[in-house]
Parts: C-alpha cells; sequence; structure tokens
C-alpha cells in the first residue's frame, strides 16, 4: 500500500527504491511490481469506463495535454486527452481519458463517441482551447455550443498585436468580460472592435472572426459566467497531473501513461464529490432551458422572483 501510494504521490522509482529500504524491504520482485500494476489498472479501467448515469450535463470543459513516451524504438509526444462535467447535482466529475498519437479531429471524435456511448447527454456548452477538430466532433456527437476559453484566446489575440499596444488591448478585452449582463456584454464588445478597427487591423479582425465563440456563455445565467468562460478552473488539476507526470519523464508506454493520470483524476473525481456544489441548481435548471422553444434568453431564478 505504502508504494503504490508513493507513486501516486509522484515519488520517483528511485527515491521509492530508498523508501522501501528503509521500510526493511531488501527488494520488491517483479511479480510483486506486476501484481501492483495489474490491481492499479484494473480500478483505472473501472473508472474509465464507469457509466456516465449523473447526466444531464450541461457543462463539460476539454483539454489535451503532451506527454513523452518510448514507442518503437524512439521517444515521441502523444495527446492526453481529458474531459470534465458538471452533473445534474452541480456537482464536478472526471468524464473521460484517453491517450491518441495526435491531437486531431480523428482523435476527438473517438473521444466523444466514447463518452456519448457510456452517457454523456444533455450537453449545453463546452469550454475549450481551440483544439484542432474539436469543435466538429462536439457537433458530431455531444451537441452544444463552444466556448472558447478566454484565457487562452487572449494569449492567441496577444500573438497578433504589437508587443508595445499589448497592455491597451489587454484592457479593452477585458472591459468586454466586466459587463453585467448579456446586451452590454456584445455592445462593449462592439466598442472593443471599432477602437481596434483603423489602428491595429490585424487585431480587430482576429477579434472580430473570434466573436462567437468566445461571447458563447452569455446565452446562461450571468451567476456562473466565472465557471464557464475559460478552462481556468481546469487549471489546477492540470498542475496535479503535470507535477505526478514531470517525475517519470518519458513513460514507458502508453498504457503507464493511463494507469498514473487514470489514477490522479480518480483521486480528484473523489475529491470533487465530498466538496460543495460547484454550480447552484437555480442556476443549472436556467441553462437547460436555453436554446429551448419559446426561450427567449435565460433569467436568472432569484431576478425571476423579484419581478413576479
Amino acid at each position: 500500500t505504502v508504494v503504490a501510494t508513493s507513486y501516486l504521490l509522484g515519488v520517483s522509482t528511485r527515491r521509492m527504491d530508498d523508501l522501501v529500504k528503509t521500510l526493511g524491504i531488501t527488494g520488491l520482485s517483479k511479480s510483486q511490481v506486476s501484481e501492483m500494476a495489474r490491481d492499479l489498472d484494473d480500478q483505472v479501467t473501472a473508472f474509465r469506463t464507469r457509466p456516465l448515469d449523473a447526466g444531464p450535463y450541461s457543462f463539460v470543459a476539454a483539454d489535451a495535454l503532451t506527454m513523452k513516451v518510448r514507442e518503437g524504438g524512439r521517444v515521441v509526444k502523444v495527446a492526453v486527452l481529458v474531459a470534465t462535467g458538471v452533473n445534474a447535482e452541480g456537482y464536478r466529475e472526471i468524464l473521460g481519458l484517453q491517450v491518441n498519437s495526435t491531437e486531431d479531429g480523428a482523435g476527438w471524435l473517438t473521444f466523444w463517441r466514447d463518452l456519448v456511448a457510456r452517457g454523456l447527454n444533455g450537453v449545453k456548452l463546452v469550454t475549450s482551447d481551440a483544439h484542432a477538430g474539436l469543435v466538429t466532433a462536439i457537433g458530431a456527437t455531444a451537441g452544444g455550443s463552444w466556448q472558447r476559453c478566454r484565457t487562452h484566446y487572449a494569449a492567441n489575440l496577444m500573438s497578433v498585436t504589437p508587443k508595445s499596444s499589448w497592455p491597451w488591448v489587454k484592457t479593452l478585452l477585458q472591459t468586454v468580460f466586466d459587463q453585467p449582463d448579456k446586451k452590454s456584454v456584445h455592445d462593449q464588445f462592439d466598442k472593443v472592435l471599432d477602437a481596434l478597427e483603423h489602428k491595429l487591423p490585424r487585431s480587430f479582425e482576429h477579434l472580430e472572426a473570434a466573436r462567437e465563440e468566445i461571447l458563447a456563455f452569455t446565452a446562461f445565467p450571468k451567476s456562473i459566467w466565472r465557471q464557464i468562460w475559460s478552462n481556468n478552473p481546469n487549471e489546477r488539476l492540470n498542475r496535479e497531473i503535470r507535477r505526478r507526470t514531470d517525475v517519470v519523464g518519458i513513460f514507458p508506454n502508453r498504457d503507464a501513461i493511463i494507469r498514473l493520470v487514470g489514477a490522479v483524476l480518480a483521486e480528484q473525481h473523489d475529491e470533487w464529490a465530498e466538496q460543495r456544489r460547484y454550480l447552484g441548481l437555480d442556476a443549472l435548471t436556467a441553462a437547460r432551458r436555453v436554446g429551448e422553444p419559446d426561450t427567449e434568453e435565460v433569467i436568472e431564478p432569484d431576478l425571476r422572483a423579484l419581478t413576479a
């Protein structure tokens, strides 16, 4: 148990061997190591393939992390695809984990098909960076609209903006997200475009083209905008994955990636189940009405009560 726990905490193989010796164990046989790995693999497999039966999952976030693995006598990079979601009770869940050769449309399509086959349903919004093929894969499987992570988008916009002008452009962009309601957000977006059009035409074109994808959050209740307009809530999860995997550096095979990352995600999943709700039930109920017939715009439950 101590060895397995140390492994999950990111203790290196060399340090683990020293730890085992301090416990009076001269060494672990290959069969013992294999047995531990097999037990962990069974747990991770059960977690990764479990039915997604706590839906609808109105809000989903997806991300891809690059890791190194030895294959065919050389070191190659693979994409580790991870999805999290908010279930019907407002709690966060780890929904899926897959390792693909590349982060492309085919990989994302396989990933989303697996999620849907396991029960993913009711998706209203998927938040992510602009991963290749992701939006198409979502449309072909889970449905829902796409929110391009505002934090990642800002970095993309910075890449086409002169360095000297970026502080000003960054401040302008921030004013869009500081608005109190949907109409104000879109009005301010128009003002920012007007300010950029003649001074910074490349920045203007970049921002204008991204309008729909970075303002998708405005269709939902204001009270949950912070939780859905970026992938920032998943950054802590990514940092924890990196902390554990950086110790390994280069994985011997893909199964080893699944074993370690899967165990880390299962651990986080259990922690989320014990924490307070991530999204309130009133906001979730209102969000599920978005896009339904006769629903022009979501009205916050508390505002509706005040005006009744």
